[in-house]
């Protein structure tokens, strides 16, 4: 044993490193871990000039990192040269390997990029960059730290593939050498892999890696379960050998007897997949019958289906157990045919049924494009996929700020489990498991999803949040003037949607509050008796004091704050007016007396903010009196809310009046609005057969539709109370709808809905 290394000279990298791996060599044999030698055998495949290349990043990793050591007490070099392995058998190239080698220089030991892009190239310091994680202490919360981290990482990930398989190299070694580490930590750094590694390992492919961190995170996370399944599975293996062997020679035989050449392996179902499958669907571990199944590699990818049909007449297969992911391949490039066969004993065995390259696509995803250079089919599938999903990294980024953010709408398309849609010209499209037209239609292009309106599955016109399922030829309609609904949040799936969607809303909530601030500080600054300047030159001046004073950075944050009730327009209009008489300005006695009024004096009421409708998320019409045209109304402009309109007589309105006198401004109908209003109408009904359809029937006739009913939790008796919402044009078209509800037989009583 070792002796123990002082205090003086145990000088702790800035990153906690994770210990040694059970069963690895203590400290005394570490020069040999530390050494190139350990490396040179996997780098073979590399020309000699590259070889010294990477031979030249190690001795600057090793002069970097000296010092510095594990919490197993093994030099700190050891890791990246684990790593930079891990790299090498997935025949990466030179620059990866010397970034795989340095990845943790910037972070641990001060090296600047510069100095990288100085001595090795700006690609190497490139990848390095971003497998470089932020400074903590720009940050408020771990929370916060973690999520950007991921965020760099991802957008490097989206310009450079190799970032993230470096990084997965690097999360995979850590991951197999923990036990050196704190429990509690040990179980955070496998709870953040399980969410985000391996998912992430998983949609590009590796399905080698996405397997073994799992396992590894299952492990030190629940290591009492993972030791007792661990133990139930290898009793299990004793009792079964015999089955497995007798099935595996049975298949065998069949090829032969076919003169088909195959490879024919046993595999095992890990630890965790069984654990969750028991877990997902209540059962124990005796009703899992699947822990064993078969790998069967053939040549070409006819012998794939010549192979089935050879076990089918072997075996019976089991009934709707049969997947064909040769012809509609994983939406991250995975290829076989699958098939669960009943054996002469009664056990359901798996057969996985491939060619030698979908099994290597299949194992090592989106790496395999440097395994197999000259890349086949599969091999190009695999990269295309990859690199959709890595644009779509992109494409979420533009519209989302928040690293939180960001990175929820990145684990969301994290999901593994797809379904496979159609478009009308038959192209495939994959999408999770609980996705919607609204989905599709994203996925297709934003302005298809921004101006969806309507959908059709299979033909049949399908409301926007029904489930998709695989097989389904799904039909967007589109019209030039619909736009994204809020609603629409609250069931698509997809990150991409979901981003889109936000970013939307957010634009058009900026430009309304913006163009009503706009208004409102032109008609509070007209009861000062000045017009609103321009924002051109001499104007600009006096703008930039303004904003100064308010705290924005320009005229257009400000016009915002006032929309949205964050700055009151009359206070603002003050100031505006004592800086505009400093710049010599003088009050227009016409614009004094106009008071309020707009300078449009073709507007119907002049200087009030104007509705007809088609207001967004700015402007929007209280639910306590649901106002409609030809109501009297005030409009409350609350703090960051933006302007909601109350009917004069509203109780809730005259509430807030009291409390807020200074938020109330005025507020008119257009002469012609839009669109409908909904407003609430309340029946009380002598109960009987068929009276929802007189109440239908009503108001059907009188061209109004029921959004909305409510019939109460009350026992029921002679007679019952309906509460409606109803969609109308205005006063006079509510009444008339009032009319034809009271002359229908079953209807005792009709009022409107007030607070």
């Amino acid at each position: 044993m070792s002796a123990p290394i002082p205090d003086a000279v145990r000088e702790p990298a800035r990153r906690p490193a994770v210990g040694k791996r059970a069963g690895t060599k203590p400290p005394t044999s570490d020069a040999a871990a530390a050494s190139f030698a350990a490396l040179t055998h996997k780098l073979d495949y590399l020309e000699p000039a590259d070889i010294k290349r990477v031979r030249e990043a190690y001795r600057f990793a090793d002069e970097a990192h000296l010092g510095q050591f594990r919490a197993s007490g093994e030099p700190y070099i050891t890791h990246p040269i684990a790593v930079a392995g891990l790299c090498a058998e997935w025949k990466l190239d030179a620059q990866a390997i010397m970034a795989a080698l340095m990845h943790d220089a910037m972070e641990d030991c001060g090296i600047t990029k510069i100095e990288l892009i100085e001595r090795f190239g700006a690609p190497v310091a490139d990848l390095v960059d971003g497998l470089t994680k932020l400074d903590k202490l720009q940050f408020s919360t771990r929370e916060e730290s973690q999520a950007e981290s991921f965020r760099k990482m991802l957008l490097a990930m989206a310009r450079d593939v190799r970032v993230i398989l470096i990084k997965l190299a690097d999360r995979l070694h850590n991951m197999r050498t923990m036990d050196a580490v704190l429990p509690a930590k040990r179980a955070r750094v496998a709870t953040e892999t399980l969410d985000i590694y391996a998912p992430i390992a998983h949609r590009l492919g590796l399905n080698q890696t996405y397997r073994e961190l799992q396992e590894l995170s299952f492990a030190n996370m629940q290591p009492w379960r993972q030791a007792a399944l661990a133990k139930a599975v290898q009793k299990a293996r004793g009792y079964r050998r015999d089955i497995v062997e007798r099935i595996q020679h049975d298949v065998e035989r069949s090829f032969l007897q076919a003169k088909l050449q195959v490879q024919v392996f046993g595999r095992e179902k890990t630890l965790f997949s069984i654990y969750k499958k028991m877990r997902e669907k209540h059962l124990t571990f005796a009703q899992v019958n699947d822990i064993f199944g078969f790998r069967i590699v053939v040549s070409t990818l006819m012998e794939c289906y010549m192979a089935m049909g050879v076990l089918h007449q072997l075996f019976k297969p089991l009934p709707g157990r049969f997947k064909d992911y040769i012809a509609i391949p994983k939406a991250n490039g995975y290829q076989s045919l699958h098939t669960t066969l009943v054996s002469p004993l009664g056990t359901a065995v798996e057969f996985q049924i491939r060619t030698e390259q979908m099994h290597a696509v299949a194992e090592k995803g989106i790496a395999a494009h440097w395994l197999y250079k000259s890349g086949g089919a599969q091999v190009q599938e695999a990269q295309r996929l990859g690199a959709m999903w890595l644009q779509s990294l992109i494409d979420i980024q533009d519209e989302t700020h928040d690293a939180n953010e960001f990175l929820e709408h990145v684990k969301i398309d994290l999901f593994p489990d797809a379904v496979y849609v159609f478009t009308p010209k038959s192209k495939i499209l994959a999408l999770p498991r609980g996705a919607t037209p609204i989905d599709f239609a994203y996925a297709i292009h934003t302005d298809v999803g921004d101006h969806c309106v309507a959908a059709k599955v299979n033909g049949e016109p399908v409301a926007l949040r029904t489930e998709l399922r695989s097989g389904d030829v799904v039909e967007v309609v589109v019209a030039p003037g619909a736009r994204p609904n809020p609603a629409w949040l609250n069931f698509v799936r997809t990150g991409r949607a979901r981003s889109k969607i936000r970013h939307y809303l957010k634009n058009m909530e900026q430009e309304e509050s913006q163009d009503l601030g706009e208004k409102m500080l032109a008609q509070a600054l007209r009861a000062e008796g000045m017009q609103l300047p321009g924002a051109e030159a001499p104007d600009a001046a006096l703008w930039q004091q303004l904003t100064r004073w308010s705290g924005n950075k320009t005229r257009t944050d400000l016009f915002t704050d006032i929309g949205l009730g964050r700055k009151i327009a009359t206070i603002v209009a003050k100031r505006l007016a004592r800086l505009m008489a400093e710049h010599g300005a003088k009050p227009d006695p016409l614009t004094l007396t106009m008071g309020r009024y707009a300078a449009d004096d073709s507007a119907p009421s002049q200087g009030l903010v104007l509705i007809d409708g088609s207001e967004g998320a700015s402007v929007q019409l209280a639910t306590c009196c649901r106002p409609i045209p030809g109501d009297a109304i005030v409009g409350y402009l609350g703090r960051g809310e933006g302007l909601m309109v109350h009917t004069g007589e509203c109780s809730v309105g005259k509430r807030l009046f009291e409390r807020d006198s200074e938020h109330w401004m005025g507020v008119d109908w257009a002469e012609q609005p839009t669109h409908a209003f909904e407003t609430g109408v309340t029946l009380l009904v002598t109960n009987g057969k068929g009276v929802l359809a007189q109440v239908a029937q009503a108001v059907s006739e009188a061209e109004a539709d029921i959004t909305h009913i409510d019939m109460g939790n009350e026992p029921i008796a002679e007679t019952a109370e309906l509460q409606l919402l109803i969609s109308v044009r205005d006063r006079l078209h509510l009444a008339d709808v009032m009319r034809h509800l009271k002359r229908a037989p079953s209807v005792l009583r009709v009022a409107r809905v007030k607070p």
